[in-house]
């Protein structure tokens, strides 16, 4: 079942009215005494980008992939109430047990990132990729992708990456066929081969909407093929924010996420994954100076809990993910009490096949980085 299969099913299933006149404080209230009534059996894992209302009741805060892997680890828990987008939730049930049920609060948080690559595209641009090309392209999926997605990369022979991995996981592939299709996000896919030595007139960019490259040169010197994809929040950091907080803050580093356009990392001291900038800003001293390029929902924690350092969003006006702030404290109450009540609203199942051909791509990442 699609993602819009399952919007569409549950379109009935909207917030129940009495949770849109309850207080917030009725709410924490019901939320911690569900808690204690399920203890071991419920599991709540929260994504960095999770507002506080929402976080505050996480038995664990991380990033997707290490979510789902907690989760697996957590046999006690029966229901597990995942508290991120649609991806995430898909990837948790891939790697839980039949015995375990997921969770999402609302079925509108998606990721447009993941959605920019459906299996109909994708499987589209393969044929046009093996006609031009042969077989000599692996594919590789940042973790940021739906479960249909993870299942093509597995079933060609691919592999999964996350932010924190890419090097490895490009380095790899490249060892395997002389190119790659990076899909969803072409700005991780571009940092992480510019990194790598490979010049930027060796990777073209596949259009999925129009089926064609975007590239000027000859298609047989691309090595990296990257999927027209982006993150809508870090899409939106641009070189003009560099120059501003530079110029504004003469002192100030700034560390942005490699889903960020390259001209930006290019700019940037230092760029990595959510849990590099965190441990980033965790380590450093007092009275520092950081411009961070992420989601506002984190940036605002991390202000929030070291008041010793300057932090400022490297883009002012930066607004929340506006998908991951679909989960909040009513939609949340409400997941809680559906499961109490026996009738659990938003469950997330994979079906067996794409969850097989999925395991595979994420295997071949765990066996290597």
């Amino acid at each position: 079942m699609t993602l819009i299969d399952q919007f569409t099913q549950d379109v009935g299933s909207a917030l129940p009215e009495k949770y849109k006149q309850m207080t917030k404080e009725e709410m924490e209230t019901r939320v911690r005494e569900i808690k204690e009534q399920l203890g071991e059996k419920l599991f709540i894992p929260g994504h960095h980008y999770q507002k506080d209302e929402v976080i505050q009741f996480a038995d664990v805060s991380g990033d997707s992939l290490q979510l789902a892997q907690l989760c697996a680890a957590n046999d006690q828990a029966e229901h597990i109430v995942f508290c991120g987008v649609h991806f995430m939730a898909e990837t948790a049930d891939i790697l839980t047990t039949d015995n375990q049920a997921v969770y999402l609060p609302d079925m509108r948080a998606g990721c447009s990132m993941a959605d920019m690559a459906d299996i109909d595209q994708t499987e589209r641009a393969w044929k046009h990729l093996m006609k031009e090309f042969g077989d000599t392209i692996i594919p590789l999926t940042y973790v940021n992708s739906t479960a249909a997605i993870k299942a093509f990369v597995g079933r060609h022979g691919g592999a999964t990456v996350t932010s924190s991995n890419a090097h490895e996981m490009v380095k790899w592939a490249l060892t395997q066929k002389e190119r790659i299709l990076f899909l969803p996000d072409q700005h991780l896919g571009r940092n992480t081969a510019a990194d790598l030595g490979i010049p930027l007139d060796e990777m073209a960019v596949w259009d999925p909407i129009n089926d064609r490259f975007e590239y000027d040169g000859d298609l047989q010197n691309v090595r990296v093929i990257l999927w027209k994809g982006h993150c809508s929040v870090h899409e939106n950091f641009t070189v003009q924010n560099v120059e501003n907080v530079r110029k504004m803050y003469p002192e100030m580093k700034i560390i942005v996420h490699p889903e960020c356009p390259h001209e930006v990392v290019k700019l940037a001291d230092e760029d990595g994954s959510t849990r590099k900038i965190i441990e980033t800003i965790e380590r450093a001293p007092a009275g520092s100076e950081w411009a961070i390029g992420t989601e506002m929902n984190l940036v605002q924690r991390l202000i929030n809990t070291h008041p010793d350092k300057k932090i400022v969003s490297l883009n002012p006006f930066m607004c929340p993910c506006a998908t991951m702030n679909r989960i909040d404290l009513p939609h949340l109450l409400w997941s809680l009490e559906s499961i109490v009540e026996g009738t659990p609203q938003n469950q997330i199942v994979v079906d067996k096949q794409t969850a097989k051909e999925a395991i595979d791509a994420l295997d071949r990442m765990l066996a290597r980085a």
